[in-house]
């Protein structure tokens, strides 16, 4: 399944040293799957989780669940031993985590042939260098690294994420520059409905393509929050339908609902619809 097809509403971080919660991911509702190898693994566990990492993908199960592995930094003593792991694992993507610029991105390409690359967007040199980051070949997406990005920064965490606007809307400028996907950062309350369903319609609403989540009792509320809703589905039908009979009639433009519909329309309604489609694959 191409990128551009795919769906990311939810991408769910799972500790790479955890069997039992490897196992459990392949029953889960996510779009994709973050394999952590990083915070969510201790020094002393960090071989095992690589080797356990390793043996659980392959031996699949995973379903069309994008299946990306959040790797240790190339300035540990880890991450280079966790990229050479995964060469011969059939994943949809490497995650380096703090990455500052290009030539970090230009460093795991050639560690590991052949597999989309993802950065890890948590650092202030990150968010300036975002452009550069994304121009790079091989890079399929961003993931918000907000929690990191917050004690960079020294900002404090009001609900409306307003210190973070500028860092989030930077990296979002350069993902839809280059064709990246963009998925937001995680929100700690997990056991706060409303307040991960405002950040994740906060989110949708900027124009991520999903949120990432720490716990499976947030994957109802993402899911539904970044899928196209029936009324979007139906008003990106009527606007291509509309469309297609102007143009059969030599017009430029159409009408429906009382307003202009042109040739950028269409291509946001087509978009809409594929989402859904990747939605329904996903669920089928």
């Amino acid at each position: 399944m191409s990128e551009q097809m795919r769906a990311y509403r939810s991408a769910l971080y799972i500790p790479g040293s955890k069997e039992r919660a490897l196992e459990k991911a392949k029953g889960l509702a996510a779009d994709a799957i973050l394999f952590d190898l990083e915070d969510a693994v201790t020094p002393d566990e960090k071989a095992n989780a690589r080797a356990l990492l390793a043996r659980v993908i392959s031996e699949g199960g995973f379903g069309s669940r994008a299946k990306i592995v959040r790797v240790n930094g190339f300035d540990t003593a880890w991450g280079r031993d966790d990229v050479a792991a995964m060469r011969d694992v059939p994943i949809d993507g490497v995650l380096l985590p703090k990455v500052n610029s290009r030539a970090d991105i230009e460093a795991l390409a050639e560690a590991i042939p052949d597999v989309p690359l993802w950065a890890m967007m948590e650092t202030p040199l990150g968010m300036l260098n975002a452009a550069e980051i994304a121009s790079h070949p091989r890079m399929a997406g961003f993931v918000m690294g907000t929690n990191d990005l917050v004690k960079e920064l020294g900002s404090r965490t009001p609900a409306d994420r307003g210190p973070l606007m500028t860092s989030l809307q930077l990296c979002l400028l350069a993902a839809r520059a280059y064709g990246l996907v963009c998925i937001d950062g995680v929100y700690n309350k997990y056991l706060d409905e409303d307040g991960l369903r405002f950040e994740c319609e906060q989110g949708r609403d900027m124009g991520f393509d999903g949120k990432s989540l720490i716990h499976p009792a947030q994957l109802d509320i993402a899911n539904a929050a970044f899928a196209p809703s029936e009324a979007e589905i139906d008003l990106a039908r009527r606007q291509i339908a509309a469309f297609q009979e102007a143009e059969a009639a030599g017009q430029g433009v159409a009408v429906v609902d009382g307003k202009i519909v042109e040739n950028l329309h269409v291509a946001t309604a087509r978009s809409i619809l594929a989402k859904a489609e990747a939605i329904a694959a996903l669920q089928g």
